[in-house]
């Protein structure tokens, strides 16, 4: 039952019932994917849920959507409608942190403009202090994880298939067949097998073929941050699925802070405050803060009282703290024929080879890559499908007109190749999330404060990662012409670590199945229950530790 249609009516908008539902079941804070796919399974069981969002439902025309991220008369942010008062923030630590390019506020959360790569956690990853002497082991497993892996990616519609020999095991098929490789992909993979790297196919929570209603992919190319035909997932699918199975979702109702009741040990309500500014209590048995790594710290953080000083589930003093990120590394130029690398707007070929062995060498049937010493992290490489001057930017900033310029496009466009890959950061606890009392939001709230640097192995992984790079293009006959190592490189915007799992209530946020070591009935199933990042797109895990969170609570429920 869909309640307004935000984005395209301001009058229905306003008009719209945000008075709080009776004592339910479950509030889920937050319509991201973690919070829509506990939504819809918890109302398919047959639960009372009500959901909280703090942004808009985004209907409508999404190719008008795309038309403002081509466009250079819009900036980044409109196309989401991200920033202003409502969305302020700071940043502190060696380096600024761009939060708002890493958010949507709205149903479907960060899903609205992910790249929609979807794969699993390595078993290593799992195990990082014990492997590698390093950060933390995770107090679960692989195994821990496995069917609900299973039944994420067939919650997500992933496209996929099994090509890829340093995978963890699986036995399920995907549920549709891979995107085939691109053309640069295929100059990739030569070149690669020259030197002795494996290349495979990229999961993606897109699909390959249409399913029901759902389009299959078109190739707008523009998938991050709109996807105009549907095919790539969104969190709506599962936010409409739920409300038609009976969950009631309020949007532009930004949760203000969770009050407890008087023992201090469950939370009673959840305080959100509607677009005229005034104050709701929504009270449930059960409550899910499901609104990201950053945004779920800060909401524990505000919902401060005499029983929690520090914060709600945060006895530990660690809520906020060990955030984590994936950083990027790539290196790219300009080879003297045609790469067609602006042609797909998304992955379609990797190299996970040195994610287990970031420090061991190659060799194949013309040239080799040397092995590295010293204390390495994992490291994905990416074949990149985008990359190269835009020709509209190029034709805007042009100083020469007609043939001229036609030859200049046409000589520079279609010509450039890149490679990216993905390093993880270690958990380091002055990384972390804050409140900034200096600034505040528009219902005069504290600001989320981001202390970010980077470590010494974070460094080296980022120069190893180059150094691969490097090699591959080079083996290409790729003249380089730019690189990002560790002194350029900026976040992929997986936010991690921030309320982390484990078993000692002194050193951790959430237990092992994500219910808060303080409040016996506050769930928080995000990425930010992760204790070390690996070098993977997040969602995946994310929708997984979800889907088991839903079967933990329908128990408790029952």
């Amino acid at each position: 039952m869909r309640e307004s249609t935000d984005g395209d009516d301001p009058a229905a908008s306003a008009d719209a019932d945000r008075t709080p539902s009776g004592r339910v079941d479950v509030c889920v804070v937050g319509s991201g994917p973690a919070g829509a796919l506990v939504a819809h399974r918890l109302t398919g069981a047959g639960h009372d849920v009500v959901v909280l969002e703090a942004g808009e439902r985004f209907d409508g025309d999404r190719t008008e959507r795309m038309e403002r991220d081509i466009r250079p008369a819009y900036g980044p942010d409109s196309v989401w409608e991200m920033g202003g008062e409502r969305d302020a923030y700071t940043t502190g630590g060696d380096r600024h942190y761009p939060l708002n390019a890493a958010r949507v506020k709205g149903v479907g959360g960060s899903t609205l403009h992910w790249q929609g790569m979807v794969m699993r956690l390595h078993e290593s990853d799992f195990r990082r202090r014990t492997r590698d002497g390093v950060a933390a082991d995770w107090p679960i497993d692989y195994e821990d994880l496995r069917p609900y892996y299973a039944a994420a990616e067939g919650a997500l519609g992933v496209s996929g298939a099994a090509d890829n020999p340093f995978a963890p095991p699986r036995e399920e098929p995907y549920d549709l067949p891979a995107f085939p490789p691109s053309y640069s992909d295929s100059l990739f993979a030569e070149a690669c097998e020259r030197l002795g790297v494996a290349t495979h196919s990229v999961p993606n929570a897109r699909l390959s073929e249409s399913r029901g209603d759902d389009s299959a992919c078109v190739g707008y190319g523009t998938c991050k941050p709109v996807c105009p035909s549907g095919a790539k997932y969104s969190a709506e699918r599962h936010v409409e699925r739920a409300e038609e199975a009976g969950a009631r979702l309020l949007t532009r109702v930004p949760v203000q802070r969770l009050e407890h009741d008087e023992s201090g040990d469950r939370v009673e309500a959840a305080v959100y405050a509607t677009p005229d500014g005034t104050e709701h209590r929504q009270e449930a048995r059960q409550f899910v803060v499901a609104c990201g790594g950053v945004e779920t710290a800060r909401l524990l953080l505000l919902s401060e009282s005499a029983r929690h000083p520090d914060g709600l589930a945060n006895s530990s003093g660690l809520v906020g703290r060990y955030f984590m990120d994936h950083l990027f590394a790539g290196a790219g130029g300009v080879l003297d024929e045609p790469t067609r690398q602006n042609h797909v707007g998304f992955l379609t070929s990797e190299s996970h080879q040195f994610y287990d062995r970031p420090g061991a060498g190659a060799s194949g049937t013309a040239g080799s890559i040397p092995p590295a010493d010293g204390d390495l992290g994992p490291i994905k490489l990416e074949f990149l499908n985008y990359a190269g001057p835009s020709p509209v930017e190029m034709a805007l900033s042009a100083e020469e007109w007609g043939d001229d310029l036609l030859g200049t496009l046409r000589d520079s466009y279609g010509t450039h190749v890149a490679m990216g890959g993905l390093v993880g950061q270690l958990p380091r606890a002055e990384n972390r999330i804050e409140l900034d009392p200096s600034r505040t939001d528009d219902h005069g709230n504290p600001v989320p404060k981001i202390r970010w640097s980077l470590d010494d192995r974070t460094r080296r992984t980022l120069e190893r990662a180059n150094e691969i790079q490097h090699a591959v293009l080079s083996e290409l006959g790729v003249d380089v012409r730019w690189t990002v190592g560790p002194d350029s490189t900026g976040p992929a915007f997986h936010h991690m670590g921030t309320t982390r799992m484990g078993t000692d209530p002194d050193g951790s946020v959430v237990t092992p199945r994500l219910r808060t070591h303080d409040l016996e009935n506050c769930w928080l199933p995000s990425s930010g229950a992760f204790v070390t990042s690996g070098a993977m797109n997040p969602t995946l895990t994310i929708a997984a530790l979800a889907l088991r969170v839903a079967d933990d609570l329908d128990a408790e429920l029952s």
